[in-house]
């Protein structure tokens, strides 16, 4: 860099060849190129020009290199410096949600709205989807904020598909958006609902939410009642349908990979026993339930579903 500097000075109509960023390009982009050519009349004569038109051409290569090299470090500290700004950013959301400040993350996230990162989009999906959730949001905001759930899982997913949360999250929001679209539209999203929680369990086995989602799913069409199921048949070849024996067999896995990890898996537990008349368990789980910690808005509604 040394050198490089030095010659730089040495030879003053070299910087025409590298115009800096105040230099605005001419037709065809080509303003540049023009002033390489521009020398004074003294500089073009005699020997001393010549050889200064040898010393600049063998003096750019390596010139060249430098200035790569330059730009190359620049955008690596800076690529760097946004990878590290984006996980502080992640560590802060993450800290907030298992603080439950519901709000406070939703503000924090909507900063960043814009951005291209899949886990700082999911995350923002979530946070939208339990300000909906609140008590206090109206029917009114509640159904834009689902809508704008949807959008982030959706460009989350466009990010990475690799995601696991980004599968699981998108599958949420279908679900949520389904809700006010009517019946026919939340059945004819059932397997495309189905799939993405496959995946995102395929993705990561040890995620109990994946696990307890697909459970609510297999739920669901075990108790759809009769005028559901014609509308099912209307749209399927073959109908979504499930049993409780199969959504019991995923709150159980869900249990297992995370004991007591969610309230609602404890109910769905309870109420699932109840429908296959084990009344015995359902108490069980019903009770566990009952007991568990109110941490989440979600968490309060469970104690009056019983």
């Amino acid at each position: 860099m040394a050198l490089a500097a030095h010659l730089w000075h040495f030879l003053p109509w070299a910087r025409a060849v590298f115009p800096g960023p105040w230099l605005s390009r001419g037709v065809a982009g080509c303003r540049g190129l023009c002033c390489t050519w521009r020398l004074r009349g003294s500089e073009v004569m005699g020997n001393l020009g010549s050889f200064k038109r040898s010393f600049l051409f063998s003096a750019l290569p390596y010139l060249g290199f430098e200035t790569f090299q330059v730009f190359s470090q620049a955008a690596l500290v800076h690529a760097t410096a946004k990878v590290f700004r984006v996980e502080e950013i992640l560590e802060q959301a993450d800290y907030l949600y298992e603080s439950g400040e519901t709000e406070k993350l939703y503000q924090l996230l909507t900063q960043y709205k814009e951005s291209e990162d899949a886990e700082l989009l999911w995350r923002l999906a979530r946070a939208s989807r339990d300000i909906a959730q609140l008590s206090g949001t109206s029917e009114e905001e509640k159904k834009l904020l689902v809508c704008e759930a949807l959008e982030y899982a959706k460009r989350a997913l466009e990010k990475n598909e690799s995601s696991f949360a980004a599968h699981k999250w998108y599958a949420i929001c279908i679900s949520d958006v389904g809700d006010y679209e009517g019946i026919k539209a939340k059945i004819a999203n059932a397997y495309i609902i189905k799939e993405h929680f496959e995946k995102a369990i395929e993705l990561n086995p040890k995620d109990a939410t994946s696990i307890h989602l697909m459970g609510i799913w297999c739920y669901t069409f075990a108790e759809m009642p009769w005028y559901q199921r014609r509308i099912a048949k209307m749209l399927f070849a073959t109908p979504p349908s499930s049993t409780y024996e199969e959504a019991l067999g995923y709150f159980h896995r869900a249990e297992q990979v995370d004991p007591n990890f969610y309230s609602k898996n404890l109910l769905l537990l309870g109420k699932t026993y109840l429908k296959l008349h084990n009344k015995k368990l359902a108490a069980f789980w019903l009770m566990k339930a009952k007991d568990y910690p109110a941490h989440t808005e979600e968490d309060k509604q469970v104690k009056y579903l019983q």
